[in-house]
């Protein structure tokens, strides 16, 4: 499974649920792909999140059937620490 970065735009300030979050995990199961943690904007409107993914076309699929944004999906190399350059 390859790594991807999403960027997602919400219009209104991002509140979810136990439900909510469940329903989103029952989406990605059937579509293959992992959510592993997300960033919360201050404002609570965009989201940086990390999924593992076959590739990005099941993320855009489970978005899709979620009804959430993906906005931007950067498939990532490589992960790089501070402390690898010590």
């Amino acid at each position: 499974m390859a790594l991807f970065v999403i960027e997602r735009n919400f219009a209104e300030q991002l509140d979810l649920s136990a439900d909510d979050v469940n329903h989103i995990t029952l989406i990605n199961d059937d579509s293959d792909v992992k959510w592993l943690y997300s960033f919360l904007s201050a404002d609570k409107k965009k989201t940086y999140c990390l999924y593992e993914a076959a590739n990005a076309a099941a993320i855009r699929d489970a978005a899709k059937k979620a009804n959430i944004p993906a906005d931007v999906i950067i498939e990532i190399s490589e992960m790089v620490r501070p402390e690898a350059f010590a």
